[in-house]
């Protein structure tokens, strides 16, 4: 998964994620083509759950995995589709000889290759990790310091975290208003106590982290990562608590203010903009909803560190945060994957052992509740994806070109695959203080009508 290209399609540090996909196409050796065919094969070889065909009309020949059970069984057991790749240009093989998993990523962008369903395409070969790892062939390996290097000099510095937060944020508000709901959140939707569209999704996903901290009147909750305001206006309207946020996005922080002012919330709502390892002060109850992804590997322990050191003797947090499995954290926080070269730079999926590891090093709280909410990405991505697909006239006329709209269905279908294979989730995770007497969070998830108490 790893590559750093040369040339005119280098990705600059610090560039913008709009910058990341506005590079130019080369002209890719025979050879390399060649050893991209093989590597494809082989890795096609291995597939053996579910199944893919690449179809290249070009030579006539349509290679597919072989079969290990009908797909009828694949999908009754809940594995992996029957998936389909079409190449449209031979420069798809090139592309992965010389980056793998990320060069054939690159290649979809540059418009090599097609798929009816790529979100399927990515949740098989996700689900076949021996296949996946054998595209990452000599060449890849040989580049890997090179990569590596590029993705350090993304680290999470406060000057690199405001410049990887404005590469993606700076896409503008009128951008992410195309696809996501009325309260404009940017995090894993709940489809359940009712909640069926993607507004009522967000709105029991806030509320369920709030019930989860048992917020009073009393309560001054603090927010590390703002998005657009939803969660801030939601928890001081309905619950009556002060709330302070913070975000480095000027984009967000623009927004946020005038939501909590619209709403005649500017009394009770404090929105920051400021990075969390400069907050002061000492509150009753924090929350994070997936920021913690951005922090980076090497500042997950100080960023635990803040939210025990801003929490009161009998505070508790919130944290949601999207996992990877922990058994490949380690190879993932080293590598520089399609997400952290064009979507996020400098980020890292934390795992959930890797998180507890950091909570037990540098803090005194302890992890008192965790429920996965994976299932429920892969559909929150789905509708993102085909809201985005059904406003491409609007993304153009905001300036963004078709290699751009590539790229981010991409993005949408390459997370909608992986959480639809489990190989990343997303957590809530509760974690209290040492005189912290919260109840069990299990009966609050459930939502008010389950468990038959009145409006809150």
């Amino acid at each position: 998964m790893t590559m750093l290209d040369s040339g005119p399609r280098g990705a600059v540090i610090g560039a913008s994620v709009r910058d990341r996909a506005a590079v130019a196409s080369t002209r890719r050796l025979r050879l390399l083509e060649l050893m991209g065919r093989a590597i494809v094969r082989r890795a096609i070889e291995r597939v053996t759950i579910g199944s893919v065909s690449i179809e290249d009309s070009a030579r006539g020949q349509t290679l597919v995995s072989p079969r290990r059970a009908p797909a009828a069984e694949d999908r009754a057991a809940g594995t992996a589709p029957a998936a389909a790749l079409r190449v449209l240009d031979p420069a798809l093989f090139s592309a992965a000889a010389f980056g793998g998993s990320l060069g054939i990523a690159e290649a979809y962008i540059d418009g090599a290759w097609e798929s009816d369903d790529l979100a399927g395409l990515v949740e098989t070969m996700t689900a076949n990790l021996a296949a996946m790892d054998s595209l990452e062939g000599p060449l890849v390996k040989l580049i890997g310091p090179l990569s590596r290097a590029a993705y350090w000099l993304e680290r999470n510095t406060r000057a690199g975290s405001r410049r990887n937060i404005v590469a993606h944020y700076d896409l503008g508000n009128d951008f992410f208003a195309l696809f996501l709901d009325p309260t404009m959140s940017y995090s894993c939707g709940v489809f359940e106590n009712g909640a069926r569209t993607l507004e009522e999704s967000q709105i029991e996903k806030i509320d369920r982290a709030c019930r989860k901290l048992d917020l009073q009147p009393t309560d001054h909750l603090l927010e590390i990562g703002s998005g657009w305001g939803a969660f801030v206006v939601h928890a001081a309207a309905r619950y009556g608590c002060r709330v302070t946020t913070t975000t480095i996005s000027d984009e967000q922080h623009r927004l946020a203010t005038a939501r909590v002012r619209d709403a005649g919330l500017a009394d009770r709502v404090t929105v920051l903009k400021q990075d969390y390892r400069d907050l002061t002060g000492r509150f009753d109850k924090l929350v994070s909803i997936e920021m913690v992804e951005a922090v980076g590997a090497a500042q997950l322990p100080t960023f635990f560190q803040v939210c025990s050191e801003r929490l009161k003797p009998d505070g508790a947090a919130l944290i949601q945060a999207i996992v990877i499995r922990d058994q490949f954290f380690a190879r993932a926080a080293r590598r520089r994957d399609f997400l952290k070269k064009y979507i996020f730079p400098g980020s890292c999926l934390p795992s959930v052992g890797v998180m507890t590891r950091a909570v037990a090093a540098r803090t005194d709280l302890r992890t008192w509740h965790t429920e996965d909410l994976g299932p429920h990405y892969a559909e929150t991505l789905r509708l993102w994806r085909d809201a985005f697909m059904s406003r491409l006239d609007h993304v153009r006329e905001l300036g963004f070109d078709e290699r751009f709209i590539r790229m981010w269905e991409y993005y949408l279908a390459y997370c909608e695959g992986a959480f639809r294979a489990r190989h990343v989730g997303v957590v809530q995770t509760l974690l209290t203080k040492p005189l912290c007497r919260i109840a069990p969070a299990s009966a609050r998830a459930a939502g008010p009508a389950a468990r038959g108490d009145g409006p809150t």
